[in-house]
């Protein structure tokens, strides 16, 4: 029988990334290649997006199912296709996001529906050099120094209010500058929903919102008073 340990606890008093909560809906961009779909039974490839030169299948998917164009959800499988070829830069993996705008839930008063990437270590250069670089000039140098790239034209990221040590950081002065001066993602947009607090080293995130905080949006969700 295999042996399984408690796992390591990180540290409270370390790294957060705040950013703004944007109320849309999650999409999923799932690019895989082609022998790693066909070893799984539970792929089917008639539900990939795209296919590109280099043998990869791109999939879009929503928070619980893999979406296509004829069962899609608010036209985020149809914006995928559409942007196949500037999507595939985004290389192999999963990546999530949220699918906003025109049309989905708060709206934001925009005429067209965007789509912002989560992972801003990864695509936003500043966070990118910030986490990515410094371990590797301290000495963790067993794989290739890392080298930045832009996330595809068609996306951006979700914004990021601010960042620090999880315990000096006033998140309640956060949430109420957001209440007051508006959207980050959509300036002039008054109701933005809230927050996300994402702890580097325990890699988990939680979110917090201006409105209805202590209500459960799901049946996962409990209140423990």
């Amino acid at each position: 029988m295999e042996f399984v340990g408690f796992p390591k606890i990180s540290r409270f008093s370390r790294e957060v990334i705040i950013s703004e909560k944007i109320d849309g809906t999650n999409g999923q961009i799932y690019i895989v290649s082609d022998e790693d779909v066909l070893g799984h039974a539970s792929m089917d490839t008639k539900q990939a997006i795209a296919y590109d030169s280099l043998n990869y299948f791109m999939f879009a998917g929503s928070r619980t199912q893999y979406i296509t164009t004829e069962n899609d959800n608010h036209g985020f499988a149809k914006w995928v296709k559409e942007n196949a070829i500037e999507l595939f830069k985004l290389g192999p993996g999963r990546h999530f996001g949220e699918w906003w705008g025109q049309g989905i839930q708060r709206n934001y008063g925009l005429k067209e529906k965007r789509f912002s990437l989560f992972n801003v270590i990864r695509w936003n250069v500043d966070m990118f050099y910030h986490f990515k670089i410094n371990p590797w000039e301290k000495g963790d140098q067993k794989s290739p120094r890392p080298e930045f790239v832009f996330p595809p034209s068609c996306c951006d990221t979700i914004p990021i209010i601010t960042t620090g040590i999880l315990g000096e950081i006033d998140i309640y002065n956060i949430l109420e500058n957001l209440k007051v001066f508006g959207s980050y993602a959509a300036p002039y947009f008054m109701k933005p929903e809230g927050i996300v607090i994402y702890h580097v080293a325990g890699n988990v995130s939680f979110k917090k919102t201006i409105e209805k905080d202590d209500e459960p949006k799901s049946k996962g969700e409990t209140n423990v008073k």
